[in-house]
């Protein structure tokens, strides 16, 4: 049985130093003990994070990562995940993947059994079952039913805007309107629809792997990619630095690529907290109340989070695992 602690951050503000490491975002413990436990038997950081994040997809974590969540428009369920190897800047990652519940090793065979570095839809799954994956449905009765409750809720929320007919009051097919107009509704992401798991690994020799896997935001246009799979966006890693990975309003953050960010800013000396503060800053001085939070790491074994203060969210928990403790921790920040 897993036993969690909960420390308040500003204990540890720039995070105990100590390798190996296992960070992850929101608390998904056994999401953080699979991946812990990959390095402590010997596997690498590329295995710890791709066993972490699979355990989250066969958890279905939160409902928002793997099979059975998320519907999007049409009831369907698809996934998006990245795999990046912080020595050699290699990448896997795919998005609107379909039929195939382990995204995040698919994922890695993009990146270790071609030459490619993003698959998409139809292709992305044809390419997983190429390569052994198997086929499986990811529709659940919990899935129908969220879609089911959805439609007779007049498909709201929703995220269309400038169609008629009006998307805030009913449901589609919509067409275009002759005029744009400015969209006033509010945000409809909240920390109960949207969790991504992003998952940073170092091990003792100092190399870095990141990893993030999600089914993205409930009820989307189909089609749709998130921040999750975008290189620099949900995640990112290069062992001369660190590595950091994001969650929350992917439409938004994606546009600012916070993990990169945070990286470059380890790189030229910042802290890891440091360099997560900056990086939601820097998205924070355009769209002053999204939803979301980041986790960084260094290859010293130093790690911090911030997150941005929204109506939704006040606290970030994110788990961490190292050789000091040797045990999933659960950790908080609070957000500015």
């Amino acid at each position: 049985m897993l036993v969690i602690f909960l420390i308040p951050s500003f204990l540890f503000p720039l995070g105990d130093a100590s390798l190996p490491l296992v960070i992850n975002t929101w608390p998904f413990k056994d999401a953080t003990a699979a991946a812990w436990n990959t390095l402590q038997s010997g596997g690498s950081v590329l295995d710890a994070v791709e066993k972490g994040c699979a355990q989250c997809e066969i958890d279905q974590c939160d409902g928002t990562v793997g099979y059975g969540g998320s519907p999007d428009e049409t009831g369907e369920t698809t996934l998006d995940a990245m795999i990046m190897n912080g020595d050699t800047i290699e990448v896997g990652a795919v998005a609107n993947l379909r039929r195939i519940k382990n995204a995040i090793g698919v994922a890695r065979a993009v990146m270790e059994r071609s030459e490619h570095t993003f698959l998409a839809g139809e292709s992305a799954s044809v390419f997983a079952e190429n390569m052994g994956f198997i086929a499986e449905d990811l529709t659940t009765d919990k899935s129908l039913n969220i879609f089911a409750e959805w439609l007779k809720g007049n498909c709201q929320p929703n995220y269309r805007k400038n169609v008629i007919p009006d998307p805030s009051k009913h449901c589609g097919p919509y067409k275009p309107i002759t005029t744009l107009q400015q969209d006033n509704r509010t945000s409809h992401i909240n920390i109960h629809s949207h969790d991504t798991i992003g998952m940073i690994a170092i091990d003792q020799a100092g190399h870095v792997a990141a990893a993030t896997s999600t089914n993205g935001l409930r009820h989307k246009v189909p089609g749709r990619v998130g921040d999750s799979p975008i290189i620099g966006a949900g995640a990112y890693a290069d062992s001369s630095a660190g590595a950091a990975a994001a969650t929350g309003d992917g439409d938004v953050m994606m546009r600012f690529l916070p993990s990169y960010l945070a990286v470059e800013q380890m790189r030229a000396g910042a802290d890891p907290t440091t360099a997560c503060k900056m990086a939601i800053s820097r998205i924070k001085r355009h769209y002053s109340e999204f939803f979301g939070a980041i986790i960084c790491a260094n290859t010293t074994g130093h790690y911090g989070a911030a997150c941005n203060k929204a109506p939704s969210l006040s606290t970030f928990h994110y788990m961490v695992a190292d050789s000091a403790s040797d045990t999933p921790l659960l950790k908080s920040v609070n957000c500015f």
